[in-house]
């Protein structure tokens, strides 16, 4: 479903130049959830991004269904990329109802209109778990997981098949996120998904995760199942982030 190959970026800032990618090339297959770990400046939320075409890479490929995408922000790419950000409340515009950006991607990507669109968002904001009475709120009045969860139905408004999650649980209490990581799951499995699941906690993306991709300087060092990870993880670095429990 999604292919990288040989990707680069690199930032110009104060005169210094910062190479967040290096010669990045990975795959992940149809339906699986692949988890892309590393600690700070690891370069993970720079790839999702250029995945996403909200920046452009240096060079290099983005393949979606053999399609290379990169950096053309196109009405396709829009329907089959979706991604879900780290700060769900800021993610939305504070002076819109949170109805109006679930709406907007209905309307815009899928022609829906009138009942039908109405409908829709109400089927969608049900999938993740609350009720469609809350759409009339404003994102400042809800709280951090409900605020993630329409994230969450507003991607799924495009219908993707691809579905990007930058450290979607960080921001949560550890009841929330767990909930947060079940509803992904039952998604993924009913939808038939394919997620890139960004997030500094290696636990959590060994628990959600079918396989894992460990990132350091802008490279891939490491990729293996949460099992293969677990018991016989083959670098220094990887070995260090399992000593440690959890990615910071």
């Amino acid at each position: 479903m999604v292919e990288i190959r040989n990707l680069e970026k690199t930032y110009r800032r104060n005169g210094r130049e910062i190479q967040a990618l290096r010669s990045m090339s990975f795959f992940a297959a149809p339906g699986e959830a692949l988890g892309i770990v590393g600690e700070s400046g690891s370069g993970k939320s720079t790839l999702l991004r250029l995945i996403a075409c909200l920046e452009r890479a240096d060079q290099g490929r983005i393949l979606i269904e053999g399609r290379d995408v990169a950096g053309r922000r196109t009405e396709d790419v829009c329907r089959d990329v979706q991604m879900v950000f780290q700060d769900a409340v800021r993610s939305f515009n504070p002076r819109k109802k949170i109805r109006s950006a679930i709406d907007e991607v209905l309307g815009r990507l899928r022609g829906k209109k009138g009942p039908e669109l109405c409908a829709e968002r109400e089927r969608l904001i049900r999938m993740a778990g609350l009720s469609p009475e809350l759409a009339e709120r404003y994102p400042g009045q809800l709280s951090g997981g409900q605020c993630q969860r329409m994230a969450i139905a507003r991607a799924l408004a495009a219908n993707p098949k691809v579905l990007l999650c930058d450290e979607i649980t960080s921001a949560l209490d550890l009841s929330a996120q767990a909930r947060i990581v079940r509803l992904l799951k039952g998604l993924q499995k009913e939808l038939g998904l394919t997620v890139l699941f960004v997030s500094h906690d290696l636990v959590l993306a060994m628990e959600f995760c079918d396989r894992l991709l460990v990132m350091k300087d802008g490279e891939c060092v490491e990729t293996g199942t949460p099992e293969e990870i677990r018991r016989r993880p083959k670098g220094a670095y990887t070995r260090e982030l399992l000593g440690a429990g959890a990615l910071f």
